[in-house]
């Protein structure tokens, strides 16, 4: 199943939540139910399981990465992130 396409959601300012599951089996975004799930391979320490879903986030949406900004949930499976201007 590939990645959805998010390019509508990619405006500048705009502020995209995800859920997230570290160490699923493979790397994924799945929209359902109005809810962003972000599946990663990595395991969450070191801030290794941010950086992929930020990588992967980045590429669903069709924006770089340095454009998403990590604004609430660091060290939690419900994140928000910013995408910047």
């Amino acid at each position: 199943m590939a990645n959805p396409d998010l390019s509508h959601l990619a405006r500048p300012g705009a502020e995209i939540a995800v859920r997230v599951t570290p160490k699923a089996s493979r790397n994924r975004v799945v929209a359902e139910e109005g809810v962003l799930k972000v599946y990663v391979t990595v395991v969450p320490e070191a801030g290794k399981a941010n950086a992929a879903v930020q990588k992967l986030l980045a590429k669903a949406l069709g924006v770089p990465k340095s454009r998403l900004e990590l604004i609430r949930g660091a060290s939690a499976r419900d994140k928000l992130f910013r995408i910047a201007g």
